[in-house]
Formats: structure tokens, C-alpha cells, sequence
């Protein structure tokens, strides 16, 4: 299975951290983001992955060059135009090929679950996508049946839920993880949806467009494990308690 790392993101929340370097090589533990991401991925199995690149790119493309990791990289060179998550993973999936799944981490987040886990879920499941998910508290959920399979999405602050025309009644809430799967059959669907929109767009509001046509699987890990966005100050500092005292146990 191939990867897509997204370290694209301008780190406004982070300020003034971000003020000199990509949020991606922000550091948990005196170990920056993406090559926490990137190890975790390799020692998943991963053959080859992307990173896409925008905000202070050049001192990603050189810290990929100085870490001489030991599986190909490519760099998704978004410069000229930050993609958006949806974006950015079609222009990766020219990169790194449609015809098996990438798996999509990122950089921002901190986690210890088993990669493997949700890989081997994914392949047997027969999803189009596989999405991390989990119970914490948020404001946005994504809605999903009995079987675990992904029909649509609600705002709890607006009360809005989309589509509009879906029944709530049976559906759980859960919060994406930021981790998830895309197979060569979303792939395929994500290349159709984006015919007639913007080169960047984001991925959420295609996976509630897709979910009614295509298998689109919440995955939550068998066993506890750690999760953390580093995208603000107090998360970051969260982050960091929360590595330390698994270092410690």
C-alpha cells in the first residue's frame, strides 16, 4: 500500500511557530510531526508515499533529502496553489498511481493506533474508504448505520445535517481522525466529482456526497490508543504531556 502525508497546511492556529516553519515540522518530544508520521508509516509496511508541500516548502523538500528515509518519496509540489485536502490528494493520486489504495495521515496528528489494523480492515471489508474515527467530543460528526458504513454529516453548533433529506433517528456520531483509506474505486469517483469544480477543494464535503453511492467504512481501533491534533497551542501541549507519560510507563 502507498501513502499520502498531508503537510500542506498554513498552521495559522499555531502562530508564532508557524511564523518560520511548516506546521508539519513542528516538534512532539524533540521530534518534528512529519517524521514521526512518516516512521509510523514505514514501519506499517508502506512501500512509497507522498508529501504535499506549500507552506515553507523548501525546508520540507530539504528535510525529506538530510533524513535519507528508507522507501521512495515524492514530493506533490502545491506552491503555486494549496489544493485542500480533496485537492490535494487527486493531484498525489497522479503521483503515486490509482490502482491500490493510499492511505492518507496527517502530519498534524499524533497517534498510536496500528496502522496495520485499519489496513487489514480496509482490504477486508470491501470499502471505498476506510475513515478513522472515535467518540470525542467535537462539534462536526460524521453519522454512520449499524454497519459502521458512512451516510452523511452534522454540525452540532448549527444543527445542520447533510444530506438534508437524512433520517438521524439510527445513526451514530463520530469524529474523523484525520487517518483514513481511499481505495482505487473512490479514487476513480474523486477524479469524476472534481471535474466540474475548483483544482482545490476540500475532502469532507466529497465524502458525504460519496458515501450515498459508495461504501464508505468508519474504522475505530480494536484496542485504547493515543490521539492528539497538534494544530493549536493547547493541543500541541496536550501532545506532549500525553508522550511523555507514555514514555515514562
Amino acid at each position: 500500500m502507498k501513502a499520502l502525508v498531508f503537510a500542506a497546511g498554513l498552521g495559522t492556529r499555531l502562530r508564532p511557530l508557524t511564523d518560520n516553519k511548516p506546521k508539519a515540522l513542528v516538534e512532539v518530544g524533540g521530534v518534528p510531526m512529519l517524521e514521526r508520521v512518516i516512521n509510523k508509516l514505514i514501519d506499517s509496511g508502506i512501500t512509497e508515499l507522498a508529501v504535499n508541500v506549500h507552506h515553507f516548502p523548501d525546508q520540507i523538500i530539504d528535510f525529506l533529502a538530510n533524513r535519507h528515509f528508507p522507501i521512495n518519496i515524492l514530493v506533490s509540489d502545491e506552491r503555486h496553489l494549496l489544493l485542500d485536502t480533496g485537492g490535494g490528494l487527486l493531484a498525489a493520486a497522479t503521483m503515486l498511481g490509482t490502482d491500490e489504495p493510499i492511505l492518507i495521515h496527517n502530519a498534524d496528528i499524533l497517534t498510536d493506533f496500528d496502522i496495520a489494523e485499519i489496513k487489514e480492515e480496509h482490504a477486508r471489508s470491501g470499502a471505498a474508504a476506510s475513515l478513522l474515527v472515535s467518540e470525542r467530543q467535537t462539534s462536526r460528526y460524521l453519522l454512520f448505520d449499524n454497519d459502521n458504513r458512512m451516510c452523511g454529516w452534522t454540525n452540532d453548533k448549527t444543527g445542520e445535517i447533510l444530506p438534508s433529506s437524512l433520517i438521524t433517528t439510527n445513526l451514530t456520531r463520530k469524529a474523523f481522525g484525520g487517518v483514513h483509506i481511499a481505495g482505487p474505486e473512490l479514487l476513480s469517483d474523486l477524479a469524476n466529482y472534481a471535474k466540474d469544480k475548483e483544482p482545490a477543494f476540500p475532502i469532507m464535503p466529497y465524502y458525504i456526497d460519496a458515501c450515498q453511492r459508495l461504501k464508505i467504512k468508519g474504522f475505530t481501533p480494536s484496542t485504547p490508543y493515543m490521539w492528539h491534533d497538534i494544530g493549536k497551542p493547547e493541543s500541541l501541549s496536550a501532545a506532549e504531556l500525553a508522550l511523555k507519560s507514555k514514555q515514562t510507563n
